[in-house]
């Protein structure tokens, strides 16, 4: 690929934007015709045309949209503006993966040397038949960046789900949506206590006082004329005869189910509202939330805020990391929230204002703050970076001459590996041997020439490496005569793996370095 002369992207097809720029151009005359026509008001036609007239837009950007590199640099346009840079001032091109409802979307960011990063238009791929196309198109672009510039990274970096170069736009905003909606769900809880202590406490009004006082209970008599009961989520309503003392109450379900055409009622009325209906076979009362009910929803919002501010932690702590490398799982984390809901949700309903109200309530709190303090540490540690290639490896000797299967995979398909079948690696006396199970027996065992692979380096996983590979893993660069083999497992099996991994003559597979 380093003699590719240049790189152009474009739509593949410009047939169906040229018909769209028809289709608007038509819909942009018919609405002016129409608005004209009726005197400047809009009516369907002219809507009509104007969406057509979107469409027009629609196409002329796909017209417009073009990617070219060659030896002088990179440049492209669309319909608003164009960009162009030398190669000089490339600092990488690399693929960032979006994940839509049907697939996976790929697309290719340039970053610049300034920290800069332009998203290109083109190419782009939505499914595995344009992806061939993509990734030579992607190569070719490479191989321009790496003869004309000097690239910050030796391989295709892809920014996929979990690595640290993802940005923090999302976890920021949905971090600060939830911390809103605690803040604003905190606000309402004295209002909400408040109004729950005024309406417990009101007590009847006296007969001059009827009708003047808010706070007082001012009770009428009524006739059900009848119910309508929703369906599904709807709400349900008690209509009156004659439309007094009122037309109708909104009520639950159950409420509505509850009463009949005819049946006398009494309401009871409190802050100019029909709290109460109470009949001879049923009684129905507004529900008025306690402030611990207000209270909990608070904590959840500050417990759901707490995962993606995990994330920003998470990718603030691997910001000198490379930027496709994949982070441990925020799991842990999930787990340590999942853990303080378990105390903090109970002690939110019971102490709405959050001050313990007896000794229970501090030997409650303490006890409480105590375990989630130590949830968190231990998920931190649990999601901290190692270092690849750390793992003090087990002989193999320690197992005997009994087989050992280890959860392993090669990531490229060789004649030890068809087709990427094998899922474990088995270690004993008959030597290693990659499995498509784990034992026990050889059955299907493909053996490894390991006289013929080196050790580059012993990595972290990468975006690029597929969704095979877990997250905890390491992955070790291996040299098979000349090509490249990559060799995931877990970073204690790895070890013991590399250190079954001997020449005839007994030397162990020399190391070419460690990616730290």
């Amino acid at each position: 690929m380093s003699s590719v002369p240049e790189v152009t992207c474009r739509p593949r097809s410009r047939r169906f934007p040229w018909f769209l720029v028809g289709l608007g151009a038509a819909g942009l005359v018919l609405a002016l015709a129409r608005a004209a026509g009726a005197g400047g008001i809009p009516d369907a036609w002219v809507l009509a045309g104007c969406v057509l007239a979107s469409l027009g837009v629609a196409g002329a950007y796909g017209l417009v949209i073009r990617v070219h590199a060659d030896a002088s640099g990179l440049s492209y346009r669309t319909l608003l503006h164009r960009r162009s840079a030398r190669w000089d001032d490339v600092a990488d091109v690399r693929v960032r993966v979006q994940y839509a409802r049907h697939g996976e979307i790929h697309r290719v960011h340039v970053v610049m040397r300034g920290g800069r990063t332009w998203r290109l238009p083109l190419p782009v791929s939505s499914s595995a038949e344009d992806r061939t196309d993509f990734d030579a198109t992607v190569e070719a672009l490479r191989a321009l960046h790496q003869r004309y510039g000097t690239p910050e990274s030796d391989h295709l970096a892809v920014l996929s789900k979990g690595t640290a170069g993802r940005g923090l736009g999302l976890p920021v905003l949905l971090c600060a949506l939830f911390l809103a909606g605690a803040a604003l769900a905190a606000w309402f809880v004295p209002v909400v206590a408040a109004e729950k202590l005024a309406w417990t406490s009101a007590v009847p009004c006296a007969g001059q006082e009827e009708g003047r006082d808010e706070d007082c209970l001012t009770t009428l008599s009524a006739v059900v004329a009848r119910t309508e009961v929703a369906q599904g989520r709807g709400q349900s309503f008690v209509y009156f005869d004659g439309g007094r003392p009122v037309d109708r109450v909104s009520v639950s379900k159950e409420g509505a189910g509850g009463f009949r055409a005819g049946d006398r009622v009494r309401l009871t009325v409190w802050r100019d509202g029909v709290r109460e209906i109470a009949g001879g076979r049923h009684v129905w009362r507004e529900h008025f939330p306690a402030a611990g009910e207000v209270a909990v929803t608070a904590a959840a919002c500050v417990l759901i805020a707490g995962y993606p501010a995990a994330l920003i932690a998470q990718r603030r702590r691997a910001r000198r990391r490379p930027a496709d490398e994949l982070l441990p799982s925020p799991l842990p984390f999930a787990g340590a929230l999942a853990g303080t809901a378990v105390w903090s949700l109970p002690y939110c309903y019971t102490h709405p204002t959050l001050v313990p109200g007896s000794p229970g309530g501090v030997v409650w709190a303490g006890l409480g703050a105590a375990v989630s303090a130590g949830l968190f540490v231990w998920a931190w540690r649990a999601t901290r970076l190692h270092t690849p290639g750390a793992a003090t490896p087990v002989p193999v000797a320690d197992a005997g001459d009994e087989d050992v299967f280890l959860s392993a995979r090669f990531l490229e398909s060789t004649e030890y590996n068809p087709h990427g079948f094998g899922t474990h690696i088995v270690l004993g006396a008959g030597g290693p041997a990659v499995l498509p199970h784990s034992g026990p027996g050889r059955f299907a065992a493909r053996p490894i020439p390991v006289e013929r692979l080196t050790v580059r380096t012993v990595r972290r996983p990468r975006g690029g490496d597929g969704d095979t590979v877990t997250r905890d893993w390491d992955i070790a660069e291996l040299d098979d005569e000349g090509r490249l083999v990559r060799l995931a497992a877990a970073p204690d099996d790895l070890a013991r793996i590399l250190r079954a991994f001997t020449a005839d003559d007994g030397t162990p597979v020399t190391a070419a370095g460690s990616d730290g």
